[in-house]
């Protein structure tokens, strides 16, 4: 589990759950778990938000990507692209705290998940 520090906890959660599909896996005091295909991945309130890091969504296809960057066009860097060197199709946007989020798709074959 990935846990990011969050002065606004509960509505980055909902972001989460809204945006991108999560769903919470446990809700604690002060924290909220979500999940994500096999991803679990959390925010705790705390006084200061933690903003280093990517979270990487992976869907199984170009056009899971391009459904993502059209719900979060407003929050993207730029529209999907092909990354060569990794073998991606994937765009990056920002979460409401700033954090750094990435969808992507494989473009050649992995084990799966």
């Amino acid at each position: 589990i990935v846990f990011f520090g969050s002065e606004q906890y509960e509505s980055i959660a909902d972001f989460y759950v809204d945006a991108v599909d999560a769903t919470v896996w446990l809700e604690q005091s002060a924290c909220t778990i979500l999940e994500y295909d096999s991803f679990l991945f959390g925010f705790c309130d705390r006084e200061t938000t933690e903003t280093d890091g990517v979270l990487t969504f992976v869907t199984e296809t170009r056009n899971g990507v391009d459904a993502y960057y059209e719900r979060l066009a407003d929050r993207a860097r730029g529209p999907p692209t092909e990354n060569e060197e990794y073998d991606i199709y994937q765009f990056f946007a920002e979460d409401p705290d700033g954090r750094t989020m990435e969808f992507q798709t494989f473009l050649h074959d992995t084990d799966p998940v």
